[in-house]
């Protein structure tokens, strides 16, 4: 872990989910009701041919996450996302058409759920990284962009059922893995296309 002197910590509250399509294109959706910036949204999207746009919908915000992670196009769009029990509908304008249904957490997700308290905190996040590779294939942990470092700290985790997305009105095709993996940071979301509740810890030189 970096040393917290001269460093500021930010934390970011909510969800975080990864999908894949037949088209290929994988998307992440991030939904942050509790950030330093306020509640927001955004979508992360790499196309077959490795293309990462972000849409984020505030300069602010989209400086901040292009300054963390990776990509080759940046849009700054209005992102809305809406509930409706376990069904999410995300719009960003005439770009954006993506809908999926959450199920229910698995045994995972219930070990997760359970030991929140515990698993959000950045230091749980360091020990249960080596887990996280050899069980999903992801990391919890790691170096991001301009000398930040970031933990993700999950809290829970279900498998999605159902997706539907378009982009630039071009039909994605049904939920598919994610694979490859994405490559905006240190890591990738489960190949499995699954929302985890996280607690994101942003270390960012002062």
């Amino acid at each position: 872990m970096p040393p917290a002197r001269d460093s500021v910590d930010l934390r970011f509250d909510g969800w975080i989910t990864g999908i894949g399509t037949t088209s290929g294109t994988r998307l992440v959706l991030g939904h942050w009701p509790r950030t330093p910036f306020g509640p927001f949204s955004d979508v992360m999207l790499e196309h077959p041919d490795g293309h990462r746009t972000l849409l984020a919908p505030t300069g602010e915000v989209a400086d901040f996450i292009a300054g963390t992670y990776a990509f080759d196009e940046v849009r700054v769009v209005p992102v809305e996302v809406r509930t409706a029990g376990a069904r999410w509908t995300v719009t960003s304008g005439p770009l954006l058409d993506l809908r999926f249904t959450v199920g229910r957490r698995g045994a995972l997700g219930t070990l997760l759920h359970l030991a929140a308290p515990v698993t959000s905190r950045p230091a749980s996040a360091a020990l249960t990284d080596p887990v996280a590779r050899l069980l999903m294939g992801v990391r919890t942990r790691g170096s991001a962009g301009n000398g930040r470092y970031e933990w993700y700290g999950a809290r829970d985790l279900h498998r999605l059922t159902t997706a539907t997305a378009t982009f630039e009105g071009r039909d994605l095709g049904p939920l598919a893995p994610v694979d490859p993996p994405v490559r905006f940071g240190f890591g990738s979301t489960p190949r499995l296309p699954c929302q985890v509740r996280v607690t994101t810890t942003v270390r960012t030189p002062s």
